[in-house]
């Protein structure tokens, strides 16, 4: 049976009465409790149609030809990409991983390691991130939709332009962007339980369609002529470009390393599977970075120009219904990916900031809303501006994602106690609730590359070599967090009050609290008042 949520109107969101819960009102809320047993719905088939549907998305096929389009030629192109889902996919599965073991959001974990205080840095960071990718991917679908309005109705494409040139967008482009947004909307309401149907769906289509464009592509040339363009750059530009584009790839997919959890505490099955991403979903990824070179390549053969929006290049296609299929498989990727790595973690972040008043559905409308605000239209503007955004979006992502993991696999060695993960008064307390050395982690990493960081967002100012460190901001900050935050909590000043000997998981607590409340013998689910006092003794020494 699907999850159903009954509509909630009141203006605070349902808390559940919870041994997480029991007076932290503040810090939790339904959503934010960990998955119970009989709401884990992600098997194993459904973490493979995930990957696959991820793996087909328009920001991979535009990263393929965004490189291209700066002067590189395919060959840099796909050794780019094999080299960014290596480095990339180990810490996405890491991280997954802590979802699968204590089944709890990103925002929950990080308390751990940043304090209940201070994990809104990394919080309200992610948060920003999230929902302004969310606004790109949403100008992907609104391109989609474009096509296939014009693919039925012509006259669409070229209906009289009303917004100023200056906005970088067009009235046709604008009514697209609304209706797409719309579409979005009912399954910004579904919960993360029912989401999975999607994404079967969705990795059966896009695969299809986009293999369908790949034969076009090989077919339309040849399979020759589309792969003999050189590389315009050399030198000093081509080695700064090479890493540049490095880290945009790597940028696309920094999101997942943090929000990984956020989906992963949903799963039924043990840790192994979520380590699965290391092998297969990175080259699926690498199989649609294939299709995108190959597509951008004919079109530049054919077409004349490197099309780098795979919109423009489909625009180019006489046969209507193929315009409208293979834009519509590029919507449903839009739509597919944009909830995956963006609505939802955005959500889990607002849920984590105002838990008396947001839940996971409220968090993704926010979302939603605040992605007008961003107008994507102009970051998407040119090859560029794109890449541009994208390095920036891991600069302060591959910092959060370093303490992440560091954090549970190397200072405390798997050992995470669930439940003083919603005490704010308990042993990740802190300083104050501030951990000062994931903060100082955090600068170190991010610091390195906020000159070039500025100079991307005002050209007008010149930083000079300055701006060399946010070519590769992402492995910078990950590396130099890494350093730092072990050396903090393993030799400098260690939190000792944080290291347990044995790992609390929300099962046991879960037990525990059912026991107490039931006076159920968990061996022979007979009632049983003694065994009911020696589970409250148990439970009141864990609170």
């Amino acid at each position: 049976m699907p999850f159903i949520e009954k509509p909630n109107f009141a203006i605070k969101v349902q808390q559940t009465k919870s041994a997480f819960a029991q007076g932290n009102a503040r810090w939790t809320n339904r959503d934010l409790d960990p998955v119970p047993r009989h709401l884990r719905r992600w098997g194993v088939t459904s973490f493979v149609s995930y990957w696959v549907s991820d793996a087909f998305n328009a920001a991979t096929w535009q990263f393929a030809s965004s490189i291209i389009a700066i002067g590189l030629t395919w060959r840099e192109s796909l050794g780019i990409v094999a080299l960014a889902f290596f480095i990339i996919s180990f810490v996405i599965a890491l991280n997954g991983a802590i979802g699968v073991i204590h089944h709890v959001p990103f925002p929950v974990l990080a308390r751990a390691s940043w304090g209940f205080w201070g994990s809104y840095v990394a919080i309200i960071s992610r948060a920003i991130l999230a929902i302004f990718w969310y606004a790109i991917q949403n100008m992907n679908g609104a391109n989609a939709v474009r096509v296939m309005i014009g693919a039925i109705w012509p006259s669409f494409l070229t209906m009289k332009n009303s917004i100023p040139e200056s906005q970088g967008i067009e009235t046709n482009t604008m009514i697209s962007f609304f209706l797409f947004w719309l579409i979005s909307v009912p399954f910004l309401c579904m919960h993360p339980n029912n989401l999975r149907w999607l994404f079967m769906v969705k990795s059966i289509i896009v695969p299809i369609a986009w293999i369908s464009i790949l034969i076009w592509a090989f077919k339309a040339t040849d399979g020759g002529e589309m792969f003999d363009h050189e590389a315009t750059l050399s030198g000093s530009a081509y080695s700064w470009a090479f890493l540049s584009s490095l880290t945009s790839v790597i940028g696309n997919f920094a999101t997942l390393s943090v929000n990984q959890a956020d989906f992963s505490r949903y799963s039924r099955v043990s840790v192994k599977w979520q380590l699965i991403y290391v092998p297969f979903p990175a080259r699926l990824h690498f199989i649609a970075f294939i299709i995108g070179v190959a597509a951008t390549s004919a079109g530049t053969v054919l077409y004349g120009g490197i099309h780098w929006d795979p919109m423009e290049l489909i625009s180019f296609w006489g046969n209507r219904a193929c315009r409208f299929f293979a834009a519509f498989s590029f919507a449903l990727a839009a739509l597919g990916v944009n909830i995956s790595a963006n609505s939802l973690s955005a959500a889990n972040d607002l849920m984590a900031l105002f838990p008396q008043y947001v839940n996971i559905r409220r968090g993704q409308l926010i979302c939603a809303v605040v992605a007008w605000a961003l107008v994507p239209w102009k970051i998407l503007k040119s090859a560029g501006s794109f890449l541009n955004f994208m390095a920036a979006y891991a600069v302060f992502l591959g910092p959060i994602a370093a303490i992440l993991c560091c954090d549970f696999w190397v200072v405390h060695r798997r050992k995470y106690d669930t439940l003083a993960l919603y005490q704010p008064d308990g042993i990740y307390r802190y300083t104050a609730g501030v951990n000062w050395r994931a903060m100082i982690a955090f600068i170190v990493g991010v610091v390195p590359s906020l000159p070039g960081f500025i100079q991307s967002i005002n050209t007008s100012i010149d930083v000079g070599v300055g701006a060399r460190p946010y070519t590769f901001g992402w492995l910078l900050g990950f590396v130099a967090t890494a350093l730092i935050y072990v050396v903090l909590e393993l030799w400098v000043a260690p939190p000792t009050e944080t290291f347990i000997q044995k790992a609390i998981l929300p099962d046991e607590i879960y037990d525990e609290h059912s026991a107490v409340h039931e006076g159920v013998d968990l061996r022979s689910g007979e009632d049983n008042a003694h065994e009911k006092a020696g589970w409250k003794a148990k439970l009141d020494r864990i609170l």
